[in-house]
């Protein structure tokens, strides 16, 4: 797999990253919006997951009724995200039919319509999401550890929005969120596949070229001051299991100490990739966490993730309990390990293991042209394509003292959030 591409800025600002992979008939072409729910403020939380579904409501020149029908005949598909940073479409295609998703996403950049009607309507179907997702015990934990984990910075906010901002929202608020942040300036385009690249980049400066740009609106993000000491929380919910995350602040993706702590949750949880697609199962039973809590029956399951933001955000731990046993306990045992990690040995072999573990998801979550067109444009919503192309690099430069430093700065009490899980059975009483 070569990781030579092609990246240029049109004049109205618009980044453009091209990669030629010929080894199947198809391209994989994404739009990318540095806009997420970072750059949202309370009262108008949910506006970047909401803006993403209107953009699907048409354009004049590309009617709703017709985009499904016109990806799936040509034998594409499509989709798009919202994260923290950012929100991005993409269509991948066969080679010959790629003009639709040029021409499609050009338009819905400056053109769509958000019709009131469309508005009232998607606003049901967001609510009804953000309802059903209450029903699910990992949603509620999450949102409550991570509103607990940040007393200023957006990344408090869940991404769908809160429900009464989903009731207060109105029209006009998501055209200007959907003005204000989707232009040329503020957009990267990556497109992997089947093509030659200067005719391509050709075509994509008539397409994309032609749009107006406007001065980027900067928005001040809260700065967050560091942890001053654990916090605990309790949620309440339907359901017969227990669960316990722990979240502990955590580097940045452009932060070096990332690479470290990425090995260091290898080891602690076992490995995890990046891409949003997964891509290549790899067991997590070797890890540190998973012989002391699995293996003596303290826990279900464990696992570990770590997110690739602009600003720190969290390393999570979570655990899915043994009804019958003591939940102090198993914290005892995550400390214990901890520690050990602090001031114990870390065998080389144990490293190599893990950035062989890294190195495997990261190949998987990278080999089709999905994916390839995928980490193009991904790279440059938190650091650049160097990060992408350096990734396993990096991994390979960890070594036990700097797992340790890592450790030590950041796996502290006082850095963190525990959240508690206890179902109520199905009849409103704690388990």
């Amino acid at each position: 797999m070569t990781n030579h591409f092609f990246e240029s800025t049109l004049s109205n600002g618009l980044m453009v990253r091209l990669k030629e992979i010929h080894t199947s008939p198809i391209i994989s072409h994404w739009i990318w919006y540095r806009v997420g729910s970072r750059n949202e403020i309370p009262g108008k939380t949910g506006l970047s997951h909401w803006v993403e579904h209107m953009q699907f409501k048409g354009t004049p020149g590309f009617p709703a009724s017709i985009l499904d029908k016109a990806i799936s005949r040509d034998g594409g598909f499509w989709n798009a995200f919202t994260y923290l940073d950012w929100t991005t479409f993409f269509e991948t295609l066969p080679a010959e039919k790629i003009e639709l998703a040029l021409k499609l996403e050009a338009d819905r950049m400056v053109n769509s319509i958000y019709d009131p009607e469309e508005v009232e309507s998607e606003r049901t179907v967001i609510i009804s999401e953000r309802e059903g997702s209450e029903n699910e015990p990992l949603f509620r934990l999450s949102e409550a550890v991570q509103s607990a984990a940040f007393s200023t910075h957006p990344y408090r906010m869940e991404i769908i929005g809160s429900k009464d901002d989903l009731f207060s929202i109105q029209r006009d608020d998501l055209y200007k969120h959907y003005r204000t942040h989707y232009c040329p300036a503020n957009a990267v385009l990556a497109m992997a596949g089947d093509f030659d690249t200067d005719e391509m980049f050709k075509r994509i400066q008539d397409i994309y070229g032609i749009i107006p740009t406007h001065e980027l609106v900067r928005h001040d993000i809260p700065g967050e001051k560091e942890p001053s000491g654990e916090q605990r929380v309790d949620v309440s919910g339907p359901g017969e299991t227990e669960f316990v995350q722990i979240a502990y602040r955590a580097p940045s993706a452009a932060d070096p100490d990332f690479f470290a702590f990425t090995v260091m949750d290898s080891l602690l949880t076992g490995p995890s990739g990046l891409n949003m697609f997964g891509g290549g199962g790899i067991s997590n039973k070797t890890s540190r966490l998973y012989r002391a809590l699995i293996d003596n029956e303290l826990a279900v399951t464990v696992s570990g993730g770590l997110q690739a933001t602009i600003d720190p955000f969290l390393y999570e731990i979570m655990l899915t309990l043994r009804n019958d046993r003591p939940v102090e306990h198993a914290l005892e045992v995550i400390d214990a390990e901890i520690d050990n990690l602090i001031s114990g040995t870390i065998l080389n072999s144990e490293i190599d293991r893990a950035v062989k573990q890294a190195r495997a998801l990261f190949a998987y979550g990278s080999e089709n042209i999905t994916n390839q067109a995928f980490w193009l444009g991904y790279s440059e919503m938190f650091a650049n394509y160097a990060w992408f192309e350096d990734y396993v690099k990096k991994l390979e430069e960890v070594t036990p003292e700097s797992l340790k430093a890592a450790a030590r700065k950041y796996l502290k009490p006082e850095n963190r959030v525990i959240g508690f899980y206890h179902a109520e059975n199905g009849t409103g009483e704690p388990g």
